[in-house]
């Protein structure tokens, strides 16, 4: 587990895994090159466990970013105005959360000076700002879409400044202000891009089943002419049938039959139906034929170098653009309890399928693991990716063929749902 760094604050353990993981794979020119200006904050050279330290410091002016001096806040029964005091121009970024919970302006090539960093700890920014320092070289200003009626952004020049102003909604009791806002409601104040199960108004649970591949995809295939594509639907058509006997639970597909999806599609379809559940069913492959066995995927940074091939064959996507680049970093501010939640669904699923076949079959258990699969980064919801077996093995290919298999594949993904859903919300057995 990795350590607490001192630029980061009020951010859950797994967020911080989140962000340290990912940098690794951001680098100085993604980020853009920029002027250098001169300033008398010098950049330090910050280090995160498990990947390189960041080599701003004596690199060439092209290199070095922008450097906030100051962060400092007015504020009024009405508004507040954050202003971040920068040596130069800068670059800024904005998102927002799939159902608009939560905004993120985000500086891709900058660094709080000694200075900033301690206004962002002494607690003299005020709700809701959020300031982070998310890589040693990405600031972030989080703001819950609940905290305010209306915000603005802008820069300034002569000095230069990035000023961000927030309309406060209408107090909800009499004397209600900023002031008497406690010290912890920003981190309460944290929304996500996913809801909790305990908290959900619908009354109903929406499952999605993404049957990987499909149409003029065929996606992997075997010696024996098998194709990935009529796999994962068999498989995601049960899974639907066993589900959509469970009360309260409604279940929706991508494609429920040999169609053609584009990755954006799943996605969009998955959020815009507001789902509480996403799974993608797909096969494996590997050079080597000796390979079998299940692994399950949830979002993030692909550990190895293996786990990148399987993301990109899934994206479609060469390896070299396969990779997390710190826009992810940016993203993923919006989504915690996704990830958090992803991680319990997709270990569910994978102890299911060990329990539920190992009694029947050879089931090699290749564990849960992170990768930067499409479909897992842009739904809103807990997501995960199954990968059912190894096309590419003879005698896995062999099982894919039978019913019966197919039926406990979907029989075990089915328990590990249930389970996962069992243990958020008390009336899904």
């Amino acid at each position: 587990m990795q350590e607490r760094a001192p630029w980061l604050f009020s951010l859950k353990p797994l967020t911080l895994l989140v962000i340290s993981t990912l940098f690794c794979l951001s680098s100085p020119h993604e980020m853009g090159p920029v002027a250098w200006a001169g300033s008398s904050d010098k950049p330090r050279t910050l280090s995160i466990q498990g990947s390189k330290q960041s080599h701003v410091r004596g690199t060439p002016a092209s290199l070095a970013p922008v450097t906030i001096r100051n962060v400092r806040a007015t504020t009024s029964p009405e508004k507040i105005r954050l202003v971040l005091d920068l040596d130069r121009h800068a670059t800024v970024i904005e998102q927002r959360a799939v159902d608009a919970s939560q905004v993120v302006i985000a500086l891709p090539d900058a660094w709080l000076s000694q200075a900033a960093q301690s206004r962002t700890l002494d607690g003299t920014i005020p709700s809701p700002f959020m300031v982070t320092q998310i890589t040693p070289q990405a600031v972030a200003v989080s703001l819950p879409r609940t905290s305010f009626q209306s915000y603005r952004q802008f820069l300034l020049s002569d000095p230069p400044r990035l000023v961000i102003d927030v309309t406060l909604p209408l107090p909800l009791e009499q004397g209600l202000s900023p002031a008497s806002v406690p010290p912890e409601a920003p981190k309460r104040m944290i929304s996500t891009a996913v809801q909790s199960f305990s908290t959900r108004t619908k009354g109903y649970t929406t499952i999605v089943i993404d049957p990987g591949h499909g149409g003029k995809d065929p996606g992997a295939r075997g010696a024996r002419k098998t194709e990935e594509k009529d796999i994962t639907l068999k498989v995601g058509l049960q899974l639907r049938k066993l589900l959509s006997k469970q009360p309260g639970v409604r279940v929706l597909m991508t494609r429920d039959h040999d169609v053609f999806v584009e990755l954006e599609e799943r996605a969009r379809f998955a959020n815009s139906h507001e789902a509480d559940l996403f799974v993608s069913i797909h096969v494996n492959s590997h050079p080597s034929r000796t390979v079998k066995g299940i692994e399950i995927y949830h979002f993030g940074e692909a550990k190895d170098q293996r786990a990148l091939e399987v993301a990109a064959r899934e994206n479609g996507t060469p390896i070299s653009n396969t990779g997390v680049g710190w826009e992810y970093l940016v993203a993923d501010l919006l989504t915690t309890k996704k990830i958090e939640e992803s991680l319990e669904l997709a270990w569910n699923a994978k102890a299911a399928m060990v329990a539920q076949m190992n009694g029947h079959y050879d089931i090699d258990d290749h564990g849960v693991k992170t990768a930067p699969f499409y479909v897992l980064r842009f739904t809103s919801m807990p997501s995960i990716l199954a990968e059912i077996a190894y096309i590419s093995n003879p005698s896995e290919e062999e099982l894919l063929h039978k019913p019966v298999f197919v039926q406990d594949v979907a029989q075990s993904l089915y328990q590990g749902i249930v389970a996962f859903l069992s243990a958020g919300k008390s009336d899904i057995r």
